[in-house]
C-alpha cells in the first residue's frame, strides 16, 4: 500500500463519517455526523458536504489525492450512484459527482460499505493472511464483502458480497429492498429488537430499546431476548454457509454494532454454521469477530481509493 493521503467516507442509514488516512491506515483527520436518513436526498447530501468540510479545512487536505466512499447500498459503481435500502431519500442518487464537487475535483472511488469494511480487515484486520473469506458488517443493516483468491472482489458495480439481501426465510416477512426473508430482515440489529419487543420483551427503567439492550438483556437470561438473537445467529449462519458453498470461503468476519454483542451472538452462530456448512469444503469454515472496529469502513473506503489510484499510476506508466 502506498503512502499517499486520501479522503474517506463511510455512509450508513445511521451516521456520515469521514477522515484523513495515510498510507499504512492510519486515521489523521476525522469529522462525523448524524445520517438524516428519512429527509429528502438533498438535506442527507448536506450532512456528507458538512463532514467533507470538516475535512477540506484542515491543513493535511492539501495532501489529499483522492476520496474513497464505502456506502450503504445498492451502490453503481459504474455509473456513480448509490440507492442505500435505509436512506430512502437517495434512489439512483448521483453521489460521485456531489462529492467530487465538494472534494474540488479530486477523483473519487465507490464501493459498498460492505466490501470497505472487507478491504480493511483484509489489510490490516481479521482477514489478513486470508485468500478467501467474507467479511460484514451487522448493524442497522446487513452488509458484506468478498476477497477471492487474495483479492478484493467487489464485482462489476461494487455490490458483491452483499449478504444482507440473500434471502433464508422464503416465506418470510417482506424486506425493504422488494424480496422476502432477508438476512437483513432477521439479523440487523433494528430488527433483532423489533422481533424482541414484538415477542414480549421489556426494556429496563431507561426505555433503551437497541439492539445493544436486548443484548444486555440477553446475556442476563432473558428467554426472549436469548431467543432474538438466536434467530439472528441462524440466519446469518445460513447465509455465510450459503456464500461459503458458492465461492469456498474459509473464513467469515462480523463487524458492526451487533457483531459487538459477542457470545450472545457469536456462540449460537458457530452452533448453527455446524448445521448448515455441511459438506467437507466448507465443514472447517470459521467465523472471527472484526478487529477494525468503528472505523473499518473509512479505513477500507481509504484502501480502496489508494489501490484504484495506484491502478491509474500503473496504466498510465507512471
Amino acid at each position: 500500500m502506498h503512502t499517499d493521503l486520501v479522503a474517506a467516507l463511510d455512509i450508513g442509514g445511521t451516521k456520515i463519517a469521514g477522515a484523513l488516512v495515510d498510507g499504512h491506515g492510519r486515521i489523521l483527520v476525522r469529522a462525523q455526523r448524524p445520517t438524516p436518513a428519512q429527509e429528502d436526498g438533498d438535506t442527507v447530501m448536506r450532512a456528507v458536504e458538512e463532514v467533507l468540510g470538516e475535512l477540506t479545512v484542515s491543513p493535511l487536505w492539501q495532501r489529499a489525492t483522492a476520496v474513497g466512499i464505502g456506502s450503504a447500498g445498492p451502490v453503481d459503481r459504474p455509473a456513480g450512484t448509490v440507492s442505500p435500502v435505509n436512506v430512502p431519500g437517495w434512489r439512483d442518487y448521483p453521489l460521485v459527482g456531489r462529492v467530487r464537487a465538494a472534494a474540488g475535483g479530486l477523483p473519487v472511488e465507490l464501493i459498498g460499505d460492505g466490501v470497505a469494511i472487507t478491504a480493511a480487515e483484509h489489510w490490516q484486520g481479521a482477514a489478513r493472511g486470508h485468500d478467501n473469506a467474507l467479511c460484514m458488517v451487522v448493524s442497522t443493516g446487513v452488509g458484506g464483502g468478498l476477497v477471492l483468491g487474495g483479492r478484493l472482489h467487489a464485482g462489476p458495480t461494487g455490490n458483491a458480497g452483499h449478504i444482507g439481501h440473500i434471502s433464508v426465510d422464503l416465506d418470510g416477512d417482506p424486506c425493504p429492498c422488494g424480496s422476502r426473508g432477508c438476512v437483513e430482515r432477521i439479523a440487523s440489529g433494528p430488527n433483532i429488537a423489533r422481533r424482541a419487543l414484538e415477542n414480549g420483551w421489556r426494556p429496563g427503567p431507561d426505555g433503551d430499546t437497541s439492539a445493544a439492550a436486548v443484548a444486555a438483556a440477553a446475556r442476563a437470561g432473558d428467554p426472549v431476548a436469548v431467543a432474538s438473537f438466536e434467530r439472528a445467529a441462524q440466519a446469518l449462519a445460513a447465509g455465510i454457509a450459503a456464500t461459503a458453498t458458492l465461492v469456498e470461503i474459509d473464513i467469515a468476519v462480523i463487524g458492526g454494532g451487533v457483531g459487538k454483542a459477542g457470545d450472545v451472538l457469536f456462540a449460537p452462530l458457530r452452533k448453527a454454521l455446524s448445521a448448515y456448512a455441511t459438506l467437507s469444503f466448507v465443514r472447517h469454515l470459521t467465523v472471527a469477530p472484526a478487529q477494525m472496529g468503528t472505523d473499518a469502513g473509512l479505513v477500507g473506503a481509504a484502501a480502496a481509493a489508494m489501490d484504484r489510484r495506484r491502478t491509474d499510476a500503473a496504466a498510465a506508466g507512471v
